[in-house]
């Protein structure tokens, strides 16, 4: 019986992994995200007050994959051909927002052109800078020192400069961080990061001169949540309250009084977290991260086992960008970061995001598929 067991269940197992081999899908790491997703509308489900939010979700979830697939087909050394050019279109793009962008909500982030959707130019730059940085180190010695580490940095600082102005200070840190890291897995040495971190510090009192009033006021709550309860520390403060309130198990989908009540802002995108943890209890918050968890180190995994210097790079910090993504937004959440507008990835209510993620994880599939190129 257990001679039988041990052969006949791999056996499926591994055919359904080599079918989606031949497609360039990875089982594991399409089944983590799946299952994220599907976590993310059912929590979406029970603070969604409009009619369709979770038939739009599930669409724009859907569109997501579909990319995920198509660009998983393609060959890394088509990523290797086409990352300056994609990174030189959307530094152009991201000229033309300052120009021609459509402002909503007090930023300007989108273009509006004939023949196409609406769309956010900064979104496709979390793609292109750490393909553009790769595709700049991986021909070159590694790790990059001198001009070519300068080279390098610039080709993170510049898209991240034309993004802070919309105003979007968190996708350009992220947008940056994504560069960064393909810098970091080259190998670069730590005393340089070291050293980068201390001047970080050392500039923070004149980054601060360039800040606009909302992201002071954001660190500055950051700093002391409590010296305005009512006003800027709201969003924390009540977050906090719905996070610990949910106890082991919560108080059910549905009946958390914060969320419920619209107490908690932002209930359906950015603090989604804390209605996971309001209404399925620290059970249901770890069991998220568990999935989380299970694609970050599939992901890499796949990343160190890319027989070439560009996809290694590539798929690391592809996937230290989704990490990002996860570690900010709960970080924020619950009071342990400044409020920088990251939404949780595949959770929080919204399309573009997901899209953005979800094609970043077909390039790390196409990596670790087409072993041959």
């Amino acid at each position: 019986m257990a001679r039988d067991f041990h052969y006949t269940l791999p056996a499926g197992t591994a055919l359904a992994q080599r079918r989606l081999y031949n497609v360039h899908l990875d089982l594991t790491l399409l089944v983590a995200l799946i299952a994220i997703a599907a976590f993310g509308l059912l929590v979406l489900d029970t603070v969604s007050e409009q009619a369709g939010i979770v038939t739009g979700q599930m669409i724009r979830v859907g569109l997501a994959l579909a990319a995920m697939v198509v660009l998983a087909q393609l060959e890394p050394r088509t990523y290797l051909r086409w990352a300056p050019i994609v990174y030189l279109v959307g530094l152009s793009l991201l000229v033309l927002v300052l120009v021609l962008g459509v402002t909503a909500k007090g930023s300007t982030r989108w273009l509006d052109l004939p023949g196409l959707p609406r769309f956010q130019p900064s979104e496709m730059m979390k793609l292109a800078v750490p393909l553009a940085v790769a595709w700049y180190i991986h021909e070159r010695s590694v790790p990059p020192r001198g001009r070519h580490l300068l080279v390098a940095v610039g080709l993170c600082i510049v898209p991240a400069a034309l993004i802070a102005p919309q105003p979007d200070l968190g996708t350009s840190l992220l947008v940056a961080g994504g560069g960064l890291a393909v810098i970091v897995l080259a190998g670069i040495r730590w005393w340089l990061v070291a050293a980068a971190g201390g001047a970080m510090v050392a500039a923070a009192p004149v980054l601060w001169l360039f800040l606009n009033d909302y992201q002071r006021n954001r660190i500055l709550t950051f700093l002391n949540p409590e010296q305005d309860p009512l006003g800027h520390g709201w969003n924390i403060a009540q977050s906090k309250i719905a996070i610990g309130s949910g106890g082991l198990f919560g108080k059910g989908l549905g009946e958390g009084t914060q969320s419920q009540l619209d107490f908690l802002p932002e209930s359906s995108t950015d603090f989604i977290i804390a209605v996971v943890g309001e209404e399925l209890g620290l059970v249901g918050a770890m069991l998220l991260l568990a999935l989380y968890l299970v694609v970050i180190a599939r992901a890499l995994f796949m990343a160190t086992s890319s027989p070439t210097t560009f996809g290694r790079l590539v798929a690391g910090a592809l996937t230290l960008v989704f990490f990002a993504y996860v570690f900010v937004n709960i970080a924020m959440v619950s009071g342990l970061l400044p409020v920088v507008g990251v939404p949780l990835p595949l959770v929080s209510y919204g399309g573009t995001s997901a899209i953005t993620l979800l094609a970043g994880f077909g390039i790390v599939m196409s990596i670790h598929s087409h072993r041959g190129w």
